[in-house]
């Protein structure tokens, strides 16, 4: 498969690689037809992804079959009437669902948007009218299919609903009755055009509500550096990203790059993350590869690794948030694995790493991948020295590079804000040292990296202020060894509740943010205050609240 779109496909060295890594991309490219479809043509028996759950159920999928049930999804969508363009929320966890789901929507030349199955009805109504969704298609659990059916009255671009079960409530079809008697699917005549938008993700900001970051139909492709050669994959590969499928770290990690790979993913669909679980999964399967973020390997080095055999494992990597050297270092003693490193973003791939014939330093992210041309910047726009801060920036000024994103969509401004002059501006400060290195620093703006989750501190504000005890508050992320950092809120009450700092109404108050947004993001910490440190202009110094916390 990588001959299809490489001219050279094995590199010694990152000077090799820089030179003579190339994807050629084809014209009208849809991953569902150039790549499962011919996946499943000529290697019909090939396993495309072996799945598992934790009530030990167990289904291999080749890419045969992945070609027949993405084929007959896409028959099933048409019948509902989607097409071109159109935009279809996929609510599925971890369930082999999604993989039907998204391979058939490129097919049709929809709009895939993966979401995470914590959103509330105020998340959902959000997203349905910011991008007027037409199609949701959903775990069949009650408490998701809740939330959908709570958010359609203030969502009125939604006119399917769909569960693929066990619970198919009043106003939602059948998703797997509607794939068994869909008629034969019949490709669509209109071809998409490289430049179409096919995915987007809600990713969180600190100034607004969650951005919608578009990609076109090539973003597949660009993952190609993240499958063959970060993650390192080979057809006899089988492949563990630990990532729910709302998150852009699945189509990272259990899609794109590993399937042009020839690689096997390997999906355990399981409700509450256990290490001693998972690292079972790793031995019973025979698992080759792992990826996951550093709060993951922080649980796996506390368990007794010497009870399982993880002699199949050779190769692991890590993303999410920055890797405390200690991490890399007990890992590597225990298994003798280096944990390699990489960076990227939801609007971009892979963009700064550790490839294979790269020697890891623990605690760097590695050096730039050279599919992009990624520098360093100062707050003056002058290129940053080595040793010296600077935001971690894009440079397109020769042309776009495949896997940037193609816009925020419907935002103009806010694209122009970060895109302008030939360069993107990733908001992500780092240094680099003298061998090339880059070392992550933190964000230029606020966002909270927590257990591999970014949390925008608007939305728990938002939320927090619909508390009647909160008169303003501000969110901020503070430094914690298990999860990276964890959300602490610090409050300004109303008069009535003065009186009432006390523990329970800690307890209360994160009760309430769990029911009004994702639970993930409730806050942790609670600090109660009379006034809020803040500009002259009245802006809140979040800054300050850190650096409060840090000097404690």
């Amino acid at each position: 498969m990588l001959e299809r779109f490489l001219n050279k496909t094995t590199f010694e060295s990152q000077d090799d690689f820089a030179e003579n890594f190339k994807v050629n991309i084809p014209e009208n490219f849809n991953f569902g037809y150039d790549v499962v479809d011919v996946w499943a043509k000529e290697q019909p028996a090939k396993k495309a992804i072996c799945w598992t759950n934790d009530r030990g159920e167990h289904i291999d999928f080749t890419f045969e079959e992945m070609k027949t049930y993405s084929d007959r999804t896409a028959a099933c969508f048409q019948s509902l009437g989607i097409g071109h363009g159109d935009k279809v929320m996929l609510i599925l966890k971890r369930r082999y669902e999604f993989w039907f789901s998204i391979v058939a929507l490129h097919k049709l030349g929809a709009i895939a948007i993966p979401a995470t199955h914590l959103l509330t009805k105020k998340d959902i109504v959000y997203r349905n009218n910011a991008a007027d969704i037409k199609m949701i298609l959903c775990a069949g659990e009650e408490i998701i299919l809740q939330h959908v059916l709570d958010a359609i009255p203030e969502s009125p671009s939604v006119k399917e609903l769909v569960s693929i079960g066990p619970v198919i409530p009043q106003g939602f079809r059948d998703f797997h009755k509607g794939i068994e008697s869909a008629p034969a699917f019949v490709r669509p005549p209109e071809r998409n055009a490289n430049g179409d938008i096919s995915l987007m993700y809600f990713t969180s900001g600190t100034t607004g509500n969650p951005k919608m970051v578009a990609h076109d139909f090539t973003y597949p492709l660009a993952h190609i550096s993240t499958g063959s050669y970060w993650h390192n994959l080979h057809e006899g590969s089988l492949h563990l990203t630990i990532a729910d499928t709302g998150w852009g770290k699945a189509v990272w990690g259990k899609l794109y790059g590993q399937w042009i790979a020839g690689a096997t993913v390997f999906v355990y669909d399981h409700e509450k993350f256990n290490p001693a679980d998972m690292l079972q999964m790793i031995q019973d399967y025979r698992i080759t590869s792992l990826c996951a973020p550093p709060t993951i390997f922080r649980f796996l080095i506390r368990e007794d690794l010497a009870k399982y055999d993880l002699s199949s494992l050779e190769y692991c990597t890590i993303a999410g948030e920055a890797l405390n050297p200690t991490v890399f270092n007990t890992f590597r003693d225990l298994t003798g694995i280096k944990l390699m490193e990489g960076f990227g973003q939801t609007e971009t791939t892979l963009t700064v790493c550790t490839f294979p014939w790269t020697t890891p330093k623990p605690g760097s992210m590695g050096k730039a991948n050279p599919q992009y041309d990624v520098d360093l910047l100062r707050m003056d726009g002058t290129p940053a020295e080595d040793g010296e801060q600077g935001e971690i920036v894009v440079k397109y000024d020769k042309g776009k590079p495949l896997g940037l994103f193609k816009e925020y969509y419907r935002d103009p401004e806010l694209t122009q804000q970060t895109c302008h002059d030939g360069i993107y501006f990733t908001g992500d400060v780092a240094w680099r040292d003298e061998d090339g290195y880059f070392w992550f620093v933190g964000r230029t703006d606020d966002v909270i990296k927590s257990s591999g989750y970014r949390i925008g501190p608007f939305e728990v504000e938002s939320a927090l202020m619909t508390h009647p005890a909160v008169v303003e508050c501000a969110i901020t992320g503070v430094p914690d060894e298990v999860r990276g950092q964890v959300v602490k809120a610090t409050i300004v009450l109303s008069k009535e509740y003065k009186d009432k700092a006390d523990e329970e109404l800690i307890k209360e108050i994160q009760q309430h943010v769990k029911k009004v947004t994702a639970p993930y993001k409730y806050p942790r910490i609670i600090e109660f205050v009379a006034e809020l440190p803040k500009t002259i202009s009245g802006k809140i110094r979040r800054v300050e609240i850190r650096d409060k916390d840090s000097n404690n």
